[in-house]
């Protein structure tokens, strides 16, 4: 299944991964959540980027 995927694909996903614990520490833990928050909208955005250039590299 992993095949499929580029590791630049893979080594985004992992960075999205990490990038959702941090904002759940930044919240939970650090009880900073604003910081929380503006960290937590990066994974989406990143993924949105991801899924945009493969749709234009697929074109």
């Amino acid at each position: 299944m992993l095949k499929k995927f580029k590791i630049s694909e893979l080594v985004i996903f992992l960075l999205v991964i990490l990038l959702i614990f941090i904002s759940e520490y930044d919240y939970l833990i650090a009880n900073n959540p604003t910081r929380a928050i503006f960290i937590g909208l990066w994974p989406p955005t990143i993924m949105t980027l991801l899924i945009y250039v493969n749709m234009k590299r697929k074109q």
